[in-house]
């Protein structure tokens, strides 16, 4: 298995793929605070902010449904505030009865629920256009630049680096296990739940102490090198006057979406 699997980038020629990561990564930041701090119901800002999405996708030339097509996979979390639909502020929509419960759905609560969903599933569509349209590295480089924790990038550098090693170990430790375990044709391997949670249990120990060898080992090999503590990088990362003037264009627009939200 290799890292591309993980990674979401997709080459084009594009001025937003050419733009400074870090006007990138501060303006999507811009933009998922700013869709938090619109109020309930404005579906005109809501509307906008979708609309401003649409039209970096198209910019990206990646497609205006790119990250349409994308977004579903996380409306499910969404739906974590489905009970917000039974605020008791508002007036009462009708009411519900299951066994000893009464629901009662409001217009307020129905709002606030739609709120934020919409938050969520436009919030989750600027962060797949980030992913799209900025590589892996350059981001890191662009945290660091943005004085983000240093032992928080380095984290999340390495666990992008060798997530794809993990992934081996853990197939190599399935197969394993299914080449220990016979089984009759039409039935699963293996005894009760209680065999196969201690078999579980046993590969997750066994996982954690392979990776925290192999990470001693690949820090020390990092130290024999010269490693300390910073990212290396090809790349210079240098504003030019086309990021600066992306860069102040969409907090001009952020800015007009708050106004119409707000009157």
């Amino acid at each position: 298995m290799h890292a591309e699997v993980f990674d979401r980038f997709h080459e084009a020629e594009s001025p937003l793929h050419r733009l400074d990561p870090r006007v990138k990564v501060v303006v999507t930041v811009l933009f998922i605070l700013s869709n938090a701090l619109l109020p309930d119901g404005a579906w005109a800002a809501f509307g906008l902010s979708w609309l401003l999405l649409l039209g970096l996708n198209a910019f990206s030339r990646l497609g205006a449904d790119f990250t349409f097509r994308r977004s579903f996979v996380a409306l499910p979390f969404a739906l974590a505030a489905l009970s917000a639909i039974f605020s008791p502020l508002g007036h009462p929509l009708a009411t519900w009865t299951l066994g000893p419960l009464t629901l009662i759905p409001t217009d307020f609560g129905l709002v606030k629920f739609a709120s934020i969903l919409l938050r969520s599933w436009i919030s989750v569509q600027a962060a797949i256009l980030l992913v799209a349209t900025t590589r892996f590295p350059d981001m890191i480089h662009a945290f660091e630049h943005l004085r983000v924790p240093g032992i928080l990038t380095t984290i999340v550098s390495f666990l992008y680096r060798y997530l794809f090693v993990l992934t081996d170990e853990v197939l190599r430790l399935l197969r394993a296990r299914d080449s220990r375990s016979a089984a009759e044709p039409g039935r699963r391997s293996g005894r009760n739940i209680f065999w196969r949670a201690r078999v579980t249990g046993n590969m997750a120990g066994q996982l954690f102490l392979r990776s925290y060898e192999r990470s001693d080992r690949i820090y020390n090999a990092m130290l024999a090198r010269g490693y300390d503590g910073h990212l290396r990088t090809l790349n210079p990362h240098i504003l030019r006057p086309r990021d600066w003037t992306y860069g102040a264009a969409a907090a001009i627009l952020l800015l007009l979406i708050q106004l119409v939200g707000r009157f």
